[in-house]
């Protein structure tokens, strides 16, 4: 049976527009262009998903990305479940709220990189690829055979190539993904069997 995740980036942010870090706090959640989005993008799904068998939402714990899932999940007749291991960055206390640039240039690190920290106190780029990773594969294996949609971030979406497409660490390319955009991998093995499946990327940051 085919398994397919489906990849949703969150609408337009208000802590995106503001540029300041987005945790937990400080997260004001989606802007109304944002809300317009996710209600969008909740039609589409629906659309695509109405014959397709059953079908889940997760989403990250982050505003933002609950606000994205809550019209995608009601429009699929399902409820969402948060997951922080979805989450973007898992910023320390201190930075939730300040202003990105400040963030960047006043904490930064040196020899950041993958294992360590870009910031003081910040997760680094490996533990995060971990977490999602985790997160990807454990939703996997509960829905297997399924339709799940995953609402988090462009972190999240990167994570997916690491969990599903063995990308190393340090990969050779960078992305840009689209605001309430869908990427969406399946697979026709089990997705948590060894040696791992094979997955197929069908779409990447699609906002057709």
């Amino acid at each position: 049976m085919r398994t397919r995740l489906l990849f949703v980036r969150h609408g337009e942010s208000v802590h995106q527009v503001e540029g300041v870090v987005g945790g937990p706090h400080g997260c004001r959640g989606l802007t109304e262009t944002g809300h317009q989005q996710a209600h969008r993008l909740a039609g589409r799904l629906a659309d695509e998903l109405a014959v397709s068998g059953p079908v889940a939402v997760y989403s990250s714990v982050l505003r933002r990305a609950v606000e994205t899932a809550w019209p995608i999940a009601s429009a699929l007749g399902v409820s969402p479940v948060a997951d922080c291991g979805l989450c973007a960055w898992h910023t320390p206390p201190y930075a939730d709220g300040l202003p990105t640039a400040r963030f960047h240039s006043e904490r930064a690190t040196d020899g950041g990189g993958i294992f360590r920290p870009f910031e003081e106190g910040n997760e680094t780029w490996a533990e995060l690829v971990v977490r999602v990773s985790r997160a990807i594969m454990d939703i996997a294996y509960r829905h297997r055979g399924g339709n799940v949609v995953l609402v988090g971030h462009t972190e999240t979406v990167e994570g997916s190539f690491h969990a599903l497409a063995a990308q190393p660490l340090f990969r050779g390319f960078d992305m840009e993904v689209a605001l309430a955009s869908i990427t969406e991998w399946n697979t026709d093995g089990d997705p948590t069997g060894w040696p791992p499946p094979r997955w197929t990327l069908r779409r990447f940051s699609d906002v057709s």
